[in-house]
């Protein structure tokens, strides 16, 4: 089964609703499942993938069973591909192609995905990295990577997603980083 177009995400204060919750989101829809994982500080994080509308059926579920324990929620119907493959650490950068550094932080890992999107929709950039919540007390990162104005627009665009959200902890662009900050994925 593909991925499909459409992500979504939810984080949850409570693991044992989480897992009710994910059980519920796997029988409304016919979604992947890409992240079901306890998280830092006692949370639970499900992000599935599909079509729109199992994707859809699946958040709705999802937030109906562990309402009471929602932290934050997202659904991109139309979600850039770049994000799963970043999401999937699957990115190989090639020595070439590693030019100015883009880092947005935010406070939550369904954030960062929402960020990462309009990262990717806005500026020509090579989306490598989504680190979703674990070893970061819970926060999200993304990394990117491309011509110095390509970043900065992708940052920009990622930080006001996630400012948007109030849940921004830092935006950097790098402009001439040294190599050995890519040195995982070249």
């Amino acid at each position: 089964m593909s991925i499909g177009k459409a992500i979504g995400a939810i984080e949850f204060s409570s693991v044992g609703l989480g897992y009710l919750a994910q059980d519920e989101m796997l029988k409304a829809g016919s979604v992947n499942q890409i992240i079901a994982r306890t998280i830092r500080s006692g949370k639970y994080l499900v992000v599935v993938g599909g079509s729109v509308s199992d994707v859809e059926a699946a958040i709705e579920a999802g937030v109906k069973v562990g309402s009471s324990a929602v932290i934050d929620e997202l659904m991109i119907p139309n979600v850039h591909e770049a994000v799963f493959a970043a999401l999937g650490q699957s990115v190989v950068l090639q020595p070439e192609d590693a030019g100015a550094l883009g880092v947005v932080e935010t406070f939550s890992g369904v954030s960062i995905l929402a960020a990462a999107d309009r990262a990717a929709k806005a500026a020509r950039v090579t989306l490598f990295r989504i680190h979703v919540a674990m070893a970061l007390g819970g926060k999200g990162l993304l990394l990117m990577t491309g011509t110095v104005s390509d970043v900065r627009a992708g940052v920009d665009a990622a930080a006001d997603e996630a400012r948007q959200r109030g849940l921004l902890v830092s935006e950097i662009v790098l402009p001439r980083p040294s190599k050995e900050l890519f040195g995982d994925y070249l």
